[in-house]
């Protein structure tokens, strides 16, 4: 059952699927971008056991806030004993996250449905 938030801003849908909070980045994810997220996402991934997944296949650009974004998902999911499901298509963000290493800590699925059926949390160590 799917559940539609009240608080969508321009760059991130927040909704419930299957008992994960599905965070949904969309177009430009900069610093500005950022800064309207990360309240949210550190909602998103309070309490315990939380279980998130990060949709970024609606993205456009990502830059390094971005990748600060994620890494602070993780870190927060890890400390909270949750999974941390990441989805992503984009080639150029596919690139920075194998060259930052991040695609090892938090393995890309090519899609949400794969992400959800997907076992396991957040991987790796920080």
């Amino acid at each position: 059952m799917q559940q539609e938030p009240a608080a969508d801003t321009p760059h991130l849908r927040v909704r419930e699927d299957r008992g994960y909070t599905v965070l949904e980045f969309r177009g430009e994810i900069d610093l500005v971008a950022a800064a309207e997220i990360g309240s949210r996402l550190d909602g998103a991934t309070a309490g315990p056991t939380p279980r998130v997944v990060l949709d970024l296949s609606g993205i456009e650009f990502f830059d390094c806030s971005g990748l600060r974004l994620l890494y602070r998902a993780r870190a927060r999911v890890l400390d909270h004993g949750g999974e941390l499901h990441l989805v992503c298509t984009h080639p150029l963000t596919l690139r920075v996250l194998r060259a930052t290493g991040l695609s090892r800590l938090l393995p890309p699925a090519a899609s949400l449905e794969s992400a959800l059926e997907r076992p396991g949390a957040a991987y790796g160590s920080l």
